[in-house]
């Protein structure tokens, strides 16, 4: 049996389009191809072009036509609100709504002891990974009450160190509590505008990020010991799972973890 998407004479929906943050490499790179690979338009965002640009790529995605999925590479800094404003419009000047925004910038910060973390660190995680992410969530939010339909979702990249902590990790740790705290701030205050909001808390992907976790990395117990780690294309599949359910429908915790990390019971 046909249906009007597929009768023939009838215009196809367009696909649906996602905006990805820290998408020039690991989870973010790894998101935008498992999309990408499913028919989404992605949106392409962080500060590096070349990166972007080689995300587009591996995607087999281009943006030469008005018509079928393709991938618009913008560079923004995500703690800065008038780039995050650009990054937004130049989304909806291209594909003309947001269905999903994955919150994934992110940065560790030293990894010293806590009475030695300078100042400056500090804020640059807490600017990358809480700031960044709300200024992108509220665009989102502004985006996705407006357009017609109304609606859409927005994935929060968190991490299994928003319930455990690693040594000489405040910062990221702070920052990955406080996100927990901003999904679900968003999940309430999106109900009245059909806006779902979940949180994929990751372990032990392997990404330029997560490199000395293969090499030896400090335990809890004053060790160094080298870890598990897991594809980012395994964190993939989970982030396009939680994008592609009906918005009646929500993951609001994931967690995706390699299997032998120190996670459960660690300390």
């Amino acid at each position: 049996m046909t249906t009007p998407e597929t009768r023939p004479g009838t215009t196809p929906p367009p696909p649906p389009t996602a905006l990805i943050t820290g998408a020039g490499s690991g989870i973010g790179r790894a998101v935008a191809l498992a999309l990408a690979g499913a028919g989404w338009s992605v949106v392409l965002a962080g500060r590096r072009a070349d990166a972007l640009a080689e995300t587009a790529r591996l995607a087999g995605r281009s943006d030469d036509g008005p018509e079928g999925p393709a991938a618009l590479c913008v560079p923004a800094d995500v703690t800065r609100p008038d780039q995050v404003d650009t990054l937004f419009a130049a989304a909806r000047a291209r594909f003309g709504r947001l269905d999903l925004l994955f919150n994934n910038a992110g940065t560790f910060g030293p990894p010293v002891p806590l009475e030695e973390l300078a100042y400056d660190d500090w804020r640059t995680v807490v600017d990358t990974n809480l700031t960044g992410a709300f200024l992108c969530a509220q665009a989102a939010f502004r985006a996705m009450k407006e357009q017609d339909p109304r609606g859409g979702r927005i994935i929060n990249n968190g991490s299994v160190s928003a319930h455990t902590p690693r040594p000489h990790s405040v910062a990221y740790t702070a920052t990955k509590h406080a996100m927990t705290g901003l999904t679900k701030s968003l999940s309430l205050d999106g109900r009245p505008y059909d806006i779902a909001c979940g949180q994929i808390d990751i372990g032990n992907a392997a990404t330029e990020m997560t490199g000395r976790m293969r090499t030896g990395i400090l335990q809890a117990d004053g060790s160094t010991a080298a870890e598990p780690v897991m594809d980012a294309a395994d964190v993939a599949r989970t982030v396009l799972h939680m994008a592609q359910l009906p918005l009646g429908a929500n993951v609001q915790f994931a967690t995706v973890m390699a299997t032998a990390m120190p996670y459960i019971g660690r300390g």
